[in-house]
């Protein structure tokens, strides 16, 4: 599936950006090695469904004011902290006949046994993976089959990841991509045990015979004091 998006040059002095952007316009910028910067602007929606589509690991044609399409990546996007809009996008040119290293995403798909039938928990540690490939081999994602987690002792690593032949992973292969943790369950204080044949709230009978003794000395005390 071809995904493209118009764009048009941009002229527009930087004092009346902001201006294009309450009219929602998008300023952007487009530039590849030894190729000259281009400066661009484009429709804030247009470019919101082809971003949701696309991310930034999708090859995209992007025609500048309908001239032929350009394959570029949408390589950085910069959003308002309050209203995550748009302000600011970069694209970048591909050489179709150079091999690139792209970041991109790897997707969970399956489903584990560990998870299912032991209560475990899945510990997802990966986001993306580094590629390197020729740009017309890139791919959108990476699955990772979570079904060969069937134990706590079972793991995925990088290097087990299933990927084309046309593709390299270049991020390091022992790192760790997923796991099933085991989920422990706290256990309750145990109540402290009173001493055989004492029930709750009585004294012991040592406890009981001191108490009797502090009381003998203490009238013995009252008498003498009183002779």
């Amino acid at each position: 599936m071809t995904i493209s998006l118009k764009v048009n040059k941009r002229a527009v002095p930087a004092k009346e950006r902001n201006q294009r952007r309450l009219a929602g316009v998008v300023p952007a910028e487009l530039y590849g090695k030894d190729k000259a910067n281009q400066h661009l602007e484009v429709d804030a929606v247009a470019f919101e469904k082809v971003y949701k589509k696309a991310g930034q690991s999708t090859l995209i044609d992007l025609m500048v004011n309908d001239d032929r399409p350009t394959k570029v990546l949408i390589y950085d996007v910069q959003q308002h902290p309050v209203t995550s809009r748009f302000t600011h996008v970069d694209f970048y040119q591909i050489d179709m006949d150079k091999t690139f290293i792209f970041t991109v995403p790897v997707e969970y798909i399956g489903e584990s046994k560990a998870v299912k039938e032991l209560e475990g928990t899945l510990v997802k540690d990966l986001d993306a993976v580094e590629i390197s490939c020729l740009p017309n081999d890139l791919v959108s994602h990476i699955e990772v089959d979570i079904s060969v987690l069937q134990t706590f002792d079972d793991t995925i690593r990088v290097k087990d990841l299933k990927v084309p032949p046309n593709i390299t992973v270049k991020s390091d292969p022992d790192m760790m991509v997923a796991s099933v943790m085991r989920h422990y369950v706290e256990e309750a204080p145990k109540a402290e045990t009173l001493p055989e044949g004492v029930a709750e709230g009585t004294e012991t009978k040592e406890a009981g015979a001191a108490d009797e003794d502090k009381a003998a000395d203490k009238s013995e005390g009252s008498a003498k004091d009183k002779k």
